[in-house]
């Protein structure tokens, strides 16, 4: 028979109330107490019962998290970090890759809600997602959806700014920008509006390609084929993302560009991933632990019922200098 909650409070000498208490962290507990109620759970293997939990405490102790694919370094990176930080936290994380599909993402924001997640992480272009009166505790990455929902990203405009700075200063004349599909709102619209700028401040004229989806490189061959064929001068290009800066620099390179002699390359997202695998690729480096961090502290004080007048919070993005603009490392 299974042990019940009786059971741990006749080993450890206590109440079944206040086994509860520590299971439940409610009131004072002494450590000493404590001690006593975890080992006597060790000793006749009692689990504790999630549901019944959560229906004491009235949460589930679950965030559910949407983001457009983990298959990409960026947000595999952020989603493990967002659930390292939960798991420290007491909670457990649902995750839903949504593939960037608008009918997806309504699909899962309204199944999180109908299996009662106590709040919700989301990372989508989508503005139509969720109801402006929306009051489910909520928090989006990089991505502004109602006066409602806290937003936490990082400085893409800065972003932008410091790998066309970054090209201009190691020589290049003839920079061309690469970014994600044109009819979506995603932060890289702002790294683009941020190069435009920055080439128009420069008396340089602007150009940029958009290939259809960033996740899938295969895809996106054409576009980069394309770019080479009608600008074979170019000597300087920024992708909005590392995955394509480095599909780029490989078809230069099968093309004969020596890098970083003839073409320099810088990327934008700076994973831990990729730099360990590519350290010698420029990239601007996207913080992450902290993005998680503050979308995770945030939604739990939603969820806790605790005020707070930040409505977003943007992060610095950093540079890392690396061979693919002229840097020794």
């Amino acid at each position: 028979m299974k042990p019940k909650i009786q059971d741990v409070a006749k080993v450890a000498g206590v109440s079944p109330t206040t086994v509860s208490r520590v299971l439940n962290d409610r009131g004072y507990i002494s450590s000493k107490t404590k001690e006593k109620v975890f080992a006597a759970m060790k000793e006749i293997n009692y689990i504790p019962n999630d549901l019944a939990r959560s229906l004491y405490n009235k949460r589930t102790y679950l965030i559910g998290v949407i983001v457009p694919s983990t298959n990409h370094p960026f947000f595999g990176e952020l989603v493990d970090n967002i659930e390292r930080i939960c798991n420290d936290k007491g909670y457990k994380v649902l995750l839903c890759n949504s593939l960037q599909e608008a009918e997806k993402e309504k699909k899962y924001w309204d199944m999180l809600q109908r299996n009662q997640v106590d709040g919700v992480i989301v990372v989508t272009y989508n503005r139509g997602l969720v109801d402006k009166e929306q009051q489910f505790p909520a928090v989006v990455i990089d991505h502004y959806l109602s006066e409602n929902i806290h937003v936490v990203s990082s400085d893409n405009f800065q972003g932008g700014e410091m790998a066309t700075k970054e090209l201009i200063e190691a020589g290049c004349e003839n920079i061309i920008h690469i970014n994600g599909d044109v009819n979506l709102e995603t932060p890289a619209n702002e790294r683009q509006y941020a190069y435009e700028k920055v080439m128009h401040d420069a008396g340089r004229i602007p150009l940029t390609y958009h290939v259809p989806n960033v996740a899938y490189l295969e895809s996106n061959i054409d576009i980069i084929k394309q770019l080479f064929k009608e600008n074979p001068d170019v000597d300087g290009i920024f992708a909005s993302d590392d995955l394509l800066a480095i599909r780029t620099l490989q078809y230069a390179e099968s093309l004969g560009y020596k890098i970083p002699e003839d073409l320099k390359i810088i990327g934008y997202d700076g994973t831990g991933l990729i730099r360990s695998i590519y350290p010698d690729l420029s990239t601007i480096i996207q913080p992450t632990y902290q993005i998680a961090e503050n979308a995770v502290e945030t939604l739990i004080q939603e969820i806790d019922g605790k005020p707070h007048d930040l409505k977003e919070k943007t992060f610095p993005v950093s540079l890392w200098k690396g061979k693919t603009t002229g840097h020794v490392t």
